[in-house]
């Protein structure tokens, strides 16, 4: 897709589908996925699009990539859209989930099952880190929204400031920031 091609206009269908895949596939790491599915395989945002209204959905009440369905749907064909996203993340999953607490209930006393979720405790560190690399990357050209992204995470892992005053303060600074370089 050229940064001039709009992006495509997903169905209501196909948005559904989209998400329920997605929460299919992404059992505990949806966020990498997500970006993945998307901007690589469905190509309904760029990366510098999702960035952004990642970066939005982070900042409301919620789940990440919760509240992402609902953005995207919403986007492409309003409250519809925005069910269906949320839906289509939703609803595999929690049947998935309580099928497996089913049988957690009946085996968490099996040392094979603990190794079982420290593996996967593994992979999705691992995954998170792919993801922030992803992130990250389209910020490369933006060198000062990416100081505001090393200062806020600096602040949050080092400094252990709360998220929410920390987001109070560079929240205000990043969109400033925004506004200056778009002039």
């Amino acid at each position: 897709m050229s940064p001039h091609e709009p992006a495509p206009r997903p169905s209501v269908g196909e948005i559904f589908i989209g998400f329920l895949t997605l929460g299919l596939t992404a059992f505990g790491g949806a966020l990498p996925l997500a970006r993945r599915e998307i901007v690589e395989r469905r190509k309904w945002l760029d990366a510098d699009e999702f960035t952004d209204l990642l970066g939005l959905c982070q900042f409301l009440p919620g789940g990440n990539v919760i509240n992402l369905s609902v953005a995207i749907g919403m986007r492409f064909r309003g409250v519809p859209g925005a069910l269906a996203g949320l839906l289509g993340l939703l609803v595999g999953p929690s049947l998935i989930v309580i099928g497996l607490g089913v049988i957690y209930q009946r085996t968490h006393q099996d040392s094979r099952i603990a190794h079982l979720f420290a593996g996967l405790a593994a992979a999705a560190a691992g995954l998170l880190v792919a993801m922030a690399v992803k992130i990250m990357w389209p910020l490369r050209r933006k060198p000062e929204a990416a100081a505001v992204a090393l200062l806020m995470f600096a602040a949050i892992a080092f400094l252990r400031t709360p998220l929410l005053p920390t987001m109070l303060v560079f929240t205000p600074l990043s969109v400033l920031i925004a506004w200056k370089m778009r002039r």
